[in-house]
């Protein structure tokens, strides 16, 4: 086990409930009412903490590249001896809008707490993100030799070794960095994991080469070798024991009339003559003068047949191999090269360079050089997406960065016509100013008047990402390129502080209605959501003052404007499974809220009053 300076602190952090909240920005979004995608602006730790009830056991797929520890890098400091307003407060990171400038403290090689100051970010992170993984899902973690040693370790203790998955060597830089005196560096690394590794697998999703096929006598291309035996001399399968097996019979092929007779014979000599005569070839199974059994059944192989996937020879009958896919490699070098897909002659790319996402981020934003350093690349990250042959499912990154992730999932959608759907996690740091990207994201910034913050950058290649999707979707078809924001905030309900007896009474006073003054009913409904464990893509519609939650079928009723009586029996009337009401709703009339509860326990159905 791997042990350092602040692990149980790091537990701590771990076990530390966040009494933060996430509220809607629908403004900042891209079809708020229909997306089933979200983007969350604010500090990942405490997001993890707020989507844990409902995401709990949801995500099939998560990627993330944290920062590598480089010497140069910021990690999430993570202090909870002071409220985040306290501590930014001290050390100067709130701007003139209260809002923080860096969730990061610089973790200088010289600092002898150097590999443990980002362990201690880590590791509350990954266990939080284990929680949100279905039992068949993968986490893809980016690293570089600074922390991939270390990472690997913590994953183990984290996941258990028995869940590795693979160490990717993605060769992101192919020239090398050239600041090396032993190596030049080209390549980085990504770490897989599986929640539980018996639960799922990868899909072959390289195309092959098209020297390694050919064409068949229907056209079709098929691998060149590697053919599997049917029927003809075999050593691999069982001697017949019972002769009326379905997997017991003799072949008789005509390919004059591409007939074929399938026949239960006792004896390898117990040819049918007149078949022959005709023109039929006998094929049998066989090993050391005796019958053995035909690798699939009657049925199977009459399937085949009438598929044209088998393939005749002089003496035996083989499955012809039409796959066109491999699976990855653990090594992937930048290639390109002539591919069969999906039965089809192909130029196929594999790039998974740095240079090319920032040429294709200029692209996007229309500048010189890319708003952002060293983003991921879509392509690479498409590959995998499509390691898993589902196609719906949702996906998260709480490191979002550029927005990398979210582009290819859209991308991946366009391509085949999957469903798939994101959760996008980015603390609104501000731009550095001081970098070249950081100049040229910031006259962009202030081209679109947008505040000089991160998060803006990654919601803008959203944007524009989601509106070059829909141009080069020529079938029209429905894609979802829209993302809902929501921005990590305090709870919209009044929270207790340990009360002294100089305060008391204030604080019993200000709990007499618990939901903040400040709050609108559209930040009161999505938190209300988590805390029923609902998602936040959940549909919701307003009808006669009646927020009305359908999620998997089922129905909540929220009362967040009125609860009259003649509220009360239009909500019974539904029968939703749980109905919510705010307590300023009865006015202090106790009696009210009381036969309230009775006719809902009546009705079988569960009531709550915030």
């Amino acid at each position: 086990m791997l042990n350092w300076a602040g692990k149980s602190t790091a537990y701590q952090t771990l076990q530390t409930p966040t009494s933060k909240t996430l509220t809607p920005c629908e403004e900042e979004s891209v079809d708020f009412e229909n997306t089933q995608n979200i983007f969350i602006e604010g500090e990942n730790l405490d997001v993890l903490k707020a989507l844990q009830k409902s995401y709990f056991n949801s995500v099939k797929m998560i990627y993330i590249d944290p920062p590598y520890n480089t010497g140069n890098d910021f990690i999430y400091n993570d202090s909870f001896a002071d409220t985040k307003a306290d501590y930014a407060e001290k050390v100067g990171d709130v701007d003139e809008h209260g809002k923080l400038k860096r969730a990061f403290v610089r973790n200088s090689k010289e600092n002898g707490h150097y590999h443990s100051n980002w362990l201690n970010m880590m590791l509350p992170r990954l266990h939080l993100a284990k929680n949100l993984l279905r039992d068949d899902g993968v986490i893809f973690i980016s690293i570089d030799d600074n922390e991939q040693a270390q990472l690997k370790l913590l994953c183990d203790e984290v996941f258990g070794e028995e869940n590795f998955v693979a160490i990717l060597s993605v060769e992101n830089n192919p020239k090398g960095r050239k600041n090396s005196k032993f190596i030049s560096v080209s390549n980085d690394f990504c770490i897989i994991y599986a929640k539980n590794k018996e639960m799922g697998k990868f899909v072959e999703n390289i195309p092959k080469n098209a020297k390694d096929m050919c064409q068949d006598e229907n056209g079709h291309y098929v691998h060149a070798s590697g053919k599997r035996v049917l029927v003809g001399e075999n050593k691999f399968n069982q001697p017949v024991t019972d002769f009326t097996s379905d997997k017991h019979y003799s072949v008789y092929f005509n390919k004059l009339d591409d007939d074929i007779i399938l026949k239960f014979e006792d004896s390898l000599d117990d040819k049918d003559l007149n078949l022959i005569n005709q023109g039929y070839v006998r094929y049998i199974s066989f090993f050391d003068d005796e019958f053995v059994e035909n690798t699939y059944t009657r049925f199977k192989f009459l399937e085949l047949f009438e598929d044209e996937s088998l393939e005749f020879t002089e003496d035996k009958i083989y499955e012809k191999n039409f796959s066109d896919t491999i699976r990855m490699k653990s090594i992937l070098n930048n290639k390109n090269y002539k591919a069969v897909s999906a039965g089809n002659l192909t130029n196929y790319t594999l790039d998974v360079k740095t240079t090319s996402a920032g040429t294709l981020l200029k692209e996007l934003f229309e500048t010189k050089l890319p708003v952002f350093s060293a983003p991921k690349n879509p392509n690479f990250l498409r590959h995998l997406i499509t390691l898993f042959e589902d196609k719906n499912f949702i996906s998260l990154d709480f490191f979002a960065g550029s927005s990398s992730f979210p582009h290819a999932i859209l991308e991946s959608n366009r391509i085949d016509k999957g469903n798939r759907k994101f959760i996008a996690v980015q603390y609104p740091e501000e731009i550095d100013i001081k970098s070249k990207n950081g100049k040229v994201a910031k006259q962009f910034c202030q081209r679109k008047n947008l505040p000089l913050y991160i998060t803006e950058i990654s919601k803008e290649r959203i944007r524009r990402a989601g509106k070059q999707i829909l141009q080069n979707n020529p079938e029209n078809r429905p894609l979802d390129v829209g993302f809902k924001v929501f921005k990590l905030t305090e709870s919209h309900f009044k929270q207790w502080q340990s009360p002294t007896s100089e305060n008391l009474a204030d604080q019993l006073e200000m709990f007499i209605d618990p939901v903040s003054e400040k709050a609108d009913t559209q930040a009161v409904l999505y938190e209300l959501l988590l805390r029923l464990g609902l998602k936040l893509t959940a549909k919701v519609r307003l009808e006669n003052k009646v927020f009305w939650v359908e999620e998997n079928g089922l129905i909540f009723a929220l009362l967040l404007n009125a609860a009259d009586e003649e509220i009360i029996q239009t909500v019974i009337a539904q029968q939703p499974k749980k109905v919510i009401a705010l307590d300023r709703l009865f006015n202090g009339n106790d009696a009210r809220k009381k036969n309230t509860e009775l006719q809902m326990q009546d009705a079988g159905i569960t009531f709550f009053v915030i």
